[in-house]
């Protein structure tokens, strides 16, 4: 988990440079195509079959999933890369969210009321962080990046679904990759292809290589370790991303907005603690990048 979470934060660096030169769409198509090929050799060295019975539940998955993807790129290209991170990485308060929702509708639950606790929390912390970028006219950035961790929750309950059906995580991962290309190469065709260079390149091949690893090893973290550990090595992410914004994009970062990150990490390990101990506990096995 913790190699995951470094390997995703290289990933956000590498997307916030291919931002000056590409769009989130096109970053997004060749992230896909990258990583489409790297599950497909996976797929024949294990010899595992990409075949599915369920396309519609890859196709509900792949929609939130690759939109996830394209507004939180687009969220890294315009924020500070530790605040875009957090954003996303809200999809634990949002998921604790859902199930006090689902609660309230069926209503064949109590709501836990430190739930509701968990989940004020996260939102008090998310004040804080779109608090500075408010004043930066990165509005819709930081607009993006919250709504990015919305849809990584809905995608997080469709992943659990499909584990649930007995789908292997290559293949889920494979299915994602592949919307995700024609996707972002619809996006790109309306906006325009960016200027190829050596770097640019280079750096299109490191987000698609640095994603997939990063993605397999997540999901191999969750399939063999312990949901709250996990929870809690995933939020290393944030740490990673806030050294390299400052080290290599000086990103600066105030009091308020690290306030509201350790806000919102305390939120999300809470929710998660909580949710384990629920009767129909619910915990990604997967995630959107």
């Amino acid at each position: 988990m913790l190699g995951a979470t470094f390997l995703f934060a290289l990933m956000g660096v590498c997307v916030k440079l291919a931002s000056a030169r590409y769009g989130a769409g096109e970053i997004v198509m060749y992230r896909s195509l990258v990583g489409a090929v790297y599950i497909v050799l996976l797929a024949r060295w294990r010899g595992g079959s990409l075949k599915t019975a369920v396309p519609g539940m890859h196709a509900w998955r792949a929609a939130v999933g690759v939109t996830s993807l394209v507004l939180w790129f687009y969220s890294i290209g315009g924020l500070p890369l530790a605040t875009a991170m957090t954003l996303n990485y809200m999809s634990s308060v949002w998921m604790a969210l859902f199930l006090i929702g689902g609660a309230i509708l069926l209503g064949s639950a109590r709501v836990d009321p430190k739930l509701v606790a968990a989940v004020l929390t996260g939102f008090a912390g998310v004040a804080l962080v779109l608090r500075p970028t408010i004043d930066q006219q990165q509005l819709w950035h930081g607009l993006a990046g919250l709504l990015s961790g919305v849809l990584a929750a809905l995608a997080y309950l469709q992943v659990t679904a499909l584990g649930r059906t007995g789908e292997p995580d290559y293949r889920i991962v494979f299915y994602f990759s592949v919307s995700g290309a024609v996707v972002g190469l619809v996006l790109t065709c309306l906006s325009g292809f960016g200027q190829h260079s050596g770097a640019g390149v280079g750096l299109l091949l490191a987000i698609g290589l640095l994603a997939t690893t990063a993605q397999l090893m997540m999901t191999r973290a969750y399939a063999i370790g312990r949901t709250l550990s996990n929870a809690s090595l995933q939020y290393a992410g944030i740490a990673f991303s806030f050294v390299f914004g400052v080290l290599i994009f000086n990103d600066s970062i105030t009091g308020m907005a690290v306030a509201g990150i350790l806000l919102i990490v305390l939120a999300g390990l809470a929710a998660t603690l909580l949710r384990a101990r629920s009767p129909a506990p619910v915990g990604p096995a997967d995630t959107t990048t």
